[in-house]
């Protein structure tokens, strides 16, 4: 028999800052690069980066530093510089999400990962953070034309998973985030992670959370009260 959708208990994942604690790796690793090459205010410009693809990061960047910017060199040595430190399964998971996913198995939810990263970096990091039995769909910023905060991405990921938008959670830290999950019309969660939710945030997400232990608590009570 065919699963009505609406019927499905479904999650998508962000990735950065909600699975691996890898927002603030990347931010550190800018750090290093603005050092050595004297570059200013590089918070503003990589918090206005949170959530979106390689595409739009890139046009903030010559947006806030100009045309004339070298984006694509400093992006290597921060990349170079990010995979030296986190590669081979040493970038940390996010506190609780293990629990989170195993929960979700046993109660048979469909999961996704729909993530601005690009979909081989996805795949490859969830293998050495040692978590791909707990995802059925990947879906990374590669895979989709429009970045968040446009749905799209969680769009294509509940195509895939053959799940109801309004009936599925999303959960996300990023203000892109949340936003392209309310535009798309899943059940925004918010886990914090760089940016502290503001009065937007606070009015689109469906839930906040300070961590993923939350979530899961939230979620047993939904379904076992």
């Amino acid at each position: 028999m065919v699963r009505n959708q609406y019927d499905m208990k479904s999650m998508i994942f962000d990735m950065d800052g909600v699975i691996f604690d890898s927002e603030r790796a990347v931010y550190s690793c800018w750090k290093q690069v603005a050092a050595e090459h004297g570059i200013r205010d590089i918070e503003r410009a990589y918090m206005r980066t949170v959530g979106v693809n390689a595409v739009t990061s890139r046009s903030i960047f010559l947006e806030e530093f100009g045309e004339d910017f070298p984006y694509d060199a400093y992006k290597k040595e921060q990349s170079a510089e990010y995979h030296r430190r986190c590669d081979g399964g040493r970038l940390p998971l996010k506190p609780g999400i293990r629990e989170l996913l195993v929960y979700l198995r046993s109660e048979g939810y469909v999961t996704a990962i729909a993530s601005s990263t690009r979909s081989a970096l996805i795949e490859a990091q969830v293998r050495d953070g040692g978590l791909s039995g707990f995802f059925d769909v990947i879906v990374g910023g590669d895979m989709t034309e429009r970045s968040k905060p446009a749905p799209d991405i969680f769009l294509e990921a509940a195509k895939r998973l053959g799940a109801a938008p309004s009936s599925t959670y999303v959960v996300e830290d990023s203000y892109n985030g949340i936003r392209a999950a309310y535009a798309g019309g899943f059940i925004p969660i918010m886990v914090p992670d760089l940016l502290p939710p503001d009065d937007e945030m606070r009015e689109k997400a469906r839930r906040i959370f300070s961590d993923l232990f939350e979530v899961a608590e939230f979620l047993k009570g939904e379904y076992h009260e």
